[in-house]
């Protein structure tokens, strides 16, 4: 991958159980190598103000702290992995200085170029952070074709217990991202999807996004908060918010 790519992807959830609820809206992810140096668009900025830009303290570890892709070269030393490859990062960017993740992925290649690794790096609205590392047990290429399980031990969604578990499917291709992650437990569930197709950032690209989808996560917090209130309207539980796990990675 040369370049900043630009995923103008859509995102869907439909929530399983008694409660139905489901939702589908358009949302605008970029993929970088963040340890590369490339030209970018002159509206893009890295770890600058720009009108749309990625910061690495946005992203691996605590929100507003992190410390960008060493922290995921950490987290994988940490769990005895060792790839050697390309780590690409896969996320909302900043938009007129505003960001906010529901969940960025952390792509980790091996030598070849395979995608080996994957790290969901999941953030709620209260602030909180966790990730789930997500491999195959032999380390089989992630593709569309095989799910990943992850146990959930981070609360996410209120109107969702902290139980049950996580099926990720990566659809990671050469011109399109279609990424799976199914949410089950005794009560229902969520599947949640991403897909789009990869092209290159140009100024023109995010100049007709802001036209379109102004103000960014912003956008994407008001609708996340709607989509609450129709589930609080509808009669779902409610659950306050827990202590976060302390461990910041698990699988």
């Amino acid at each position: 991958m040369n370049g900043i790519q630009h995923i103008e992807g859509k995102t869907f959830h439909g929530r399983r159980g008694d409660i139905k609820n489901a939702f589908s809206y358009h949302v605008d992810y970029v993929l970088l190598d963040p340890e590369l140096e490339v030209d970018a668009p002159s509206l893009f900025g890295r770890n600058k103000s720009a009108m749309v830009a990625v910061h690495d303290r946005d992203y691996g570890g605590e929100p507003k702290n992190g410390t960008g892709v060493a922290w995921a070269r950490q987290a994988l030393a940490e769990a005895g992995i060792q790839l050697g490859g390309r780590i690409l990062l896969l996320a909302q960017p900043r938009v007129l200085g505003h960001v906010f993740n529901p969940v960025s992925f952390w792509l980790c290649h091996d030598e070849s170029g395979v995608l080996r690794v994957a790290i969901a790096e999941v953030t709620n609205t209260f602030g909180d952070r966790h990730s789930y590392l997500c491999h195959h047990d032999n380390f089989a290429p992630l593709g569309s074709g095989g799910w990943v399980e992850a146990q959930k031990i981070f609360h996410v969604s209120p109107f969702q217990p902290i139980n049950g578990t996580y099926r990720f499917r990566f659809g990671v291709e050469d011109d399109k991202v279609n990424i799976v992650i199914d949410y089950r437990h005794a009560e229902g569930g969520v599947v949640a999807t991403l897909v789009g197709e990869r092209k290159r950032l140009t100024n023109s690209g995010i100049v007709r996004t802001a036209i379109k989808r102004p103000l960014g996560s912003i956008r994407v917090l008001a609708l996340i908060y709607w989509q609450a209130l129709k589930l609080k309207f509808k009669g779902a539980l409610y659950r306050s918010r827990p202590e976060p796990p302390a461990q910041e990675v698990s699988r």
